[in-house]
């Protein structure tokens, strides 16, 4: 049952996770050799996305504020948010999406911040059969990108409006800053490891091909010598990007990191 899918109206986006032990499905569809179909998402399949979840499962038995009232409260927790109309700039949420998300985050996160240690439980409580410690605190230091150790509303959801509805390129450069875990603009063999390695421990048997058919490993090898094209050793945001564009193969595997937020 999906009561408290109706609170957020509207909201779509790219490919979600299916923590079901399904196969998941490429983000989008290529036509004519190359060319990308954006996807069609349902809500439904928006209600798959951990984060989205989270946040509107907070508010299945609250009656949160109406407009006036949610723009007083924005001035009222501990770190004060940008106002809702800005935010409606900077994203792709309506005001009326981004009061329903702010009502879910407020509702877990009083101090207006979340921690990484938030993100650890709420991706153990989706993905229980595996260990989802690893890959939630990459996925935290993605969003934080002030690198403080806490994530702000406004980073939170400029970052969801990237995933659920940035352009195929915009969600390159997302994935490209996951991968990249020291933020040096580059991404090392070993940091695509760890990233890949880390989905694999949490989502455990539902991987597709399942962790016991392939080690990790295997595919890093192929990807990192396809994208490192000037044998440099790392692979800059240029050849991420171009290199996932022009391979439907590496566009549907990159597409994993997708499946799991």
């Amino acid at each position: 049952t999906q009561p408290n899918v109706e609170k957020v109206q509207g909201l779509d986006g790219g490919l979600l996770p299916d923590a079901n032990g399904k196969e998941p499905s490429p983000g989008g569809q290529r036509e004519d050799r190359g060319k990308w179909q954006k996807p069609r998402i349902t809500r439904k399949s928006l209600m798959k996305c951990c984060l989205v979840k989270w946040i509107i499962d907070s508010t299945t038995n609250t009656q949160g504020p109406e407009s006036s009232d949610c723009e007083l409260e924005l001035s009222t927790v501990r770190h004060q948010p940008e106002g809702l109309e800005q935010l409606q700039v900077q994203t792709q949420f309506t005001k009326k999406e981004l009061q329903s998300l702010y009502r879910g985050f407020k509702n877990e996160c009083p101090s207006g911040l979340v921690d990484e240690e938030t993100f650890k439980n709420i991706y153990s409580q989706f993905f229980p059969q595996g260990d989802a410690t690893t890959y939630a605190h990459f996925l935290f230091n993605a969003f934080d990108m002030d690198r403080n150790g806490s994530i702000r509303f406004e980073d939170f959801v400029i970052g969801l409006s990237v995933l659920l509805r940035g352009s195929e390129t915009e969600k390159l450069r997302w994935a490209f800053n996951l991968y990249d875990i020291n933020k040096d603009g580059y991404i090392t063999k070993e940091e695509m490891l760890a990233i890949m390695t880390s989905i694999y421990d949490m989502m455990g048997r539902y991987t597709s091909p399942s962790v016991r058919d392939i080690d990790p490993s295997e595919h890093v090898d192929k990807f990192f010598q396809k994208m490192d094209r000037n044998r440099d050793g790392v692979v800059t945001i240029d050849e991420f990007i171009e290199t996932c564009q022009k391979d439907e193969n590496i566009m549907a595997s990159m597409q994993l990191f997708e499946n799991v937020i």
